[in-house]
């Protein structure tokens, strides 16, 4: 796939981590490599915690969003279906390892851990300068109709 899964399926979306058309959010792009999703990321100054580093919060937010997305995409995957179904975070817990460098191009990977029909567990790593510095695991369900992020891309 040539194109990132948000490009591709929300490119309207206006997340915060994720979404293609929000100008100062983090506009993440997650693509399937193998039997996993892939990111690779660059940090502003403005994402920095303290000199050199990346904020814990924008490290969260990275792996929460990438998580998502390969939720998203494993679930539509199993449906045989055209897009994904729109998912959220039902709960995520990330650690930080080690300090984040500010400067240095991250690497998010996220692969399924256990899921059913409309739920998937996510583990994910966030690395840079080839040790991992964040972990995350996290549960992401599909939303039904009536739920304000159904059909949100």
């Amino acid at each position: 796939m040539s194109q990132s899964l948000q490009d591709r399926y929300a490119p309207h979306n206006r997340c915060f981590g994720c979404g293609p058309s929000n100008e100062k959010g983090l506009r993440i792009k997650s693509f399937v490599e193998g039997g996993e999703v892939v990111c690779r990321w660059h940090a502003e100054a403005h994402h920095e915690a303290f000199p050199g580093m990346m904020n814990g919060g924008i490290c969260g937010a990275l792996l929460d969003c990438h998580s998502n997305w390969t939720a998203a995409w494993h679930l539509m995957t199993k449906a045989g279906a055209e897009t994904p179904p729109c998912t959220v975070t039902a709960d995520f817990h990330v650690r930080l390892l080690r300090p984040t460098p500010l400067e240095a191009e991250v690497t998010l990977r996220a692969h399924v851990a256990e899921a059913t029909d409309d739920r998937a567990v996510i583990e994910a790593t966030l690395e840079a300068r080839g040790k991992i510095t964040a972990t995350c695991r996290g549960t992401f369900v599909a939303v039904k109709e009536g739920h304000p992020a159904y059909h949100r891309w």
